[in-house]
């Protein structure tokens, strides 16, 4: 049976792709150019949102409330917004809940949006020459699936949209990077918004606010060392299997 969280080694997912025909490098500046115009002017649209109005718009939405949010913070989400502020926004305004559903939702949405952005404007492009760092890059994640998507949601290693744009360059199967974005951010979503609330109505905030965050350390933890044990593995088999190959080519 196959492993949800390791791609089976030695094949090539999403190999009938028709995005995977090759794109020239004019075509492909031209699109990146494109995408870089349009989160640009996005961005500088959201730097100019009546933040203090906000709150009185959200109430007036009622029970489209929690959508509207979740749509909105997509979008800033989308244009490099920080996750931690929208999480916590979204706690402040719909409460502990309510507030990381939206988040949550929020994240999903801006997750599948620069995936597809990013394939679009750069599918294929760590793969454009063979043997190169980009495309044994490419290569490994893929080979990890899942794992290798949960440690890098689960590590504030850059933007949240950022990451989203960069995993739709890749090979990655893009069941496991939803599902694995999905899973490693309720962790953080959960705890934001409940800290986002305890903002609104002080005290409500205690110990166990910070449990989901813990458990997702301890998840990316257990991963690492997931990692570290299988590379081991796999390279200790592969010096058994040149002792033994050795003395046959002699």
């Amino acid at each position: 049976m196959t492993d949800i969280l390791i791609a089976p080694r030695g094949v090539v997912t999403n190999s009938a792709d028709p995005q995977d025909a090759p794109i020239s490098w004019k075509r492909r500046l031209i699109r990146f150019g494109t995408l870089g115009g349009v989160v640009g002017a996005l961005a500088i649209a959201a730097a100019t949102l009546p933040l203090r109005e906000i709150g009185d718009s959200v109430e007036t939405l009622g029970a489209v409330a929690p959508a509207a949010v979740a749509v909105v913070g997509g979008l800033l989400l989308s244009v490099l917004v920080p996750r931690t502020m929208i999480t916590l926004l979204c706690g402040l305004l719909l409460g502990a809940a309510t507030g990381a559903l939206a988040a949550l939702a929020a994240a999903i949405i801006a997750a599948t949006a620069t995936y597809y952005a990013g394939r679009w404007a750069g599918r294929g492009a760590l793969k454009a020459r063979a043997g190169s760092k980009l495309d044994r890059l490419d290569g490994w994640l893929n080979r990890r699936g899942l794992s290798a998507v949960l440690l890098v949601r689960f590590l504030p290693l850059a933007p949240f949209g950022l990451v989203g744009y960069a995993y739709g360059t890749t090979s990655v199967c893009r069941k496991r990077y939803l599902l694995g974005t999905t899973i490693a951010a309720i962790p953080s979503t959960v705890t934001y918004a409940v800290i986002g609330a305890a903002v609104a109505a002080p005290g409500s905030m205690n110990a166990a606010t910070l449990a989901p965050a813990a458990i997702g350390f301890a998840i990316s933890t257990a991963i690492v060392l997931r990692w570290r044990y299988t590379s081991r593995r796999a390279a200790a088999a592969a010096a058994a299997a040149a002792v033994v190959v050795a003395p046959v080519m002699a």
